[in-house]
């Protein structure tokens, strides 16, 4: 079967906007190629340094990959994703550059080669994520591993906004929590607060493929028992006080038309973890999560991007 490889030359901004697209389009595979990589200071945490090649990554902004199979309806499928990201200006986001363009790669080649840019990463004090094909041994008995397949464009759950979301988890979470992880995505956040000690976990998506794709990586870490994934549009229909901390890492946009029900949903003292939100628009948040009844307790910042907890008066 052959592949056609999209690019997109935009903006660490749009990353995440623009590769949700790319998988409503049926993207099965994202790659993001930063040039901060290059510079990116990193310890010898597994026993090998990566090299990296200045030749696969633009001077400035960043480029998003994606596969699609070619097929009569690609050049449609191909417009229909331009449009989409041109109306990403609509929502204040800067898409940069925005050049489309598109080559065809043989299937042997990208089954492969994607998982080049996937490897171990320790993401936090206690954390580091492993991709399933990989074989990796802890380096210290307290240090907790999630394995994640990152097949369905969903991510290996290193993006600073899932990092963040895990640091803040690692603040927040206690043992026999109910947490609720609104966005779930790959469900890394939901593994994460499970083997943080919650005991419940409701984990929602609005897309059926990233309830499928988080229900493979819960099962994959063996904590199917704790976690449950839905497809559900953000807190629509939950119950009232139903938990302690609520996390969701998506864009600022849809933060702030929520934070009224994560008020309704969080118990009193409880936390709401909000990610996905770059620099200019953190203001924009805090003042919705101020005006629900919330009040700011941590500001986390990586790179361009912005994490809050905050809690519930």
């Amino acid at each position: 079967m052959k592949w056609s490889e999209i690019s997109i030359h935009t903006t660490n901004e749009a990353i995440e906007p623009i590769s949700h697209i790319l998988h409503e389009a049926g993207a099965s595979g994202v790659v993001i190629e930063d040039p901060f990589e290059l510079t990116k200071e990193r310890e010898d945490q597994f026993g090998e340094i990566y090299q990296l090649n200045p030749d696969d990554y633009p001077v400035e902004g960043v480029i998003v990959k994606a596969y699609l199979p070619v097929n009569s309806f690609l050049g449609e499928t191909v417009e229909a994703i331009k449009e989409s990201i041109n109306n990403l200006i609509l929502y204040d986001i800067d898409v940069g550059l925005n050049t489309v363009t598109i080559s065809e790669v043989n299937e042997e080649e990208w089954a492969t080669a994607w998982k080049k840019y996937y490897n171990p990463v320790k993401i936090s004090n206690r954390f580091t994520i492993v991709p399933t094909w990989e074989i990796y041994e802890p380096v210290s008995s307290d240090e907790l591993i999630i394995e994640l397949d990152p097949g369905m464009a969903f991510g290996t759950g290193t993006h600073p906004t899932t990092v963040m979301c895990i640091q803040a988890l690692e603040r927040t979470v206690k043992q026999g929590d109910k947490v609720i992880d609104v966005g779930t995505g790959s469900g890394v956040l939901s593994i994460a607060a499970a083997m943080l000690g919650a005991k419940e976990i409701q984990a929602f998506d609005l897309d059926e493929v990233a309830v499928t794709q988080a229900k493979l990586n819960i099962k994959l870490n063996k904590v199917s028992n704790i976690v449950t994934v839905s497809q559900n549009n953000l807190l629509n229909n939950v119950e009232g006080g139903a938990a302690d901390v609520i996390v969701a890492n998506i864009l600022a946009e849809v933060i702030v038309r929520f934070t009224d029900d994560a008020a309704r949903v969080v118990k009193p003292g409880g936390y709401f973890i909000t990610s996905g939100i770059i620099q200019p628009k953190k203001d924009l948040v805090k003042e919705a999560l101020i005006a629900s009844g919330f009040e700011i307790v941590e500001t986390i910042l990586m790179e361009d991007w912005v994490a809050i907890i905050s809690k519930r008066l």
